[in-house]
């Protein structure tokens, strides 16, 4: 495994201001990811493991503290700059599938890299799709999918583009146990295969254990 740091969050700590004073929701958070490791963030509703995957994915800026994604620092470039950064390096899958509903299934995974302009998209979604056990689904729209089969789609959208580093929400969320196990076993696979790094939040220890770190938040703070 390459030992290249691709994620590298020091004494992250965001703050949002009310009438009472500030709101600290995330307090002095530090780790690091290498190329290709898999890690879990565990923690209860409002322990801010959301805010967290939102700042290391430069969706949001912290209050204090720092993030380097494959070695840029999020915080020193612009919004524009950041979502290209996004764009070239990173892959999100979320709990609530955000499929495209217009779309069928191939149409959907295909989208990123149409937005890039890259002309393989088809036969490359088509692989995927296939990995991800739907190839032959791939002209039915989302309404005619399950749950598990939509988050598959939102798997084989997110490994399209060849992400250094995916950040998985509660993908397993919306979906019972046994579909669950299913879509983080593919996840997981698709990870080895491709060597991208995985951030994954869940408030599930049995689904964190599945990967080779656990960070456990509570109240916003890191707890062994």
């Amino acid at each position: 495994m390459n030992s290249f740091p691709i994620l590298n969050v020091r004494d992250l700590t965001k703050s949002y201001p009310t009438g009472a004073g500030p709101l600290t929701v995330l307090r002095n958070v530090s780790f690091t990811l290498v190329q290709g490791s898999t890690c879990s963030i565990l923690g209860p509703s409002g322990s801010g493991k959301t805010t967290l995957l939102g700042l290391a994915a430069g969706l949001d800026l912290p209050t204090s503290g720092s993030v380097l994604l494959n070695g840029i620092a999020l915080a020193e470039i612009s919004e524009d700059e950041r979502a290209r950064v996004r764009n070239e390096l990173v892959g999100f899958v979320f709990q609530n599938f955000q499929l495209i509903p217009t779309l069928t299934a191939l149409e959907n995974v295909t989208v990123p890299m149409e937005l890039r302009g890259d002309r393989t998209a088809r036969a490359h979604a088509l692989e995927l799709l296939r990995r991800v056990g739907l190839a032959e689904r791939s002209t039915h729209y989302p309404a005619q999918l399950s749950g598990g089969e939509q988050q598959r789609v939102a798997l084989a959208r997110a490994f399209i583009n060849r992400p250094k580093i995916l950040f998985a929400d509660e993908p397993t969320g919306n979906l019972d146990t046994e579909t669950s196990q299913n879509v983080i076993e593919i996840m997981l696979e698709l990870n080895r295969t491709a060597g991208t790094a995985l951030v994954l939040v869940t408030h599930d220890p049995d689904v964190a254990q599945l990967t080779e770190r656990t960070i456990r938040l509570r109240n916003g703070e890191m707890v062994n």
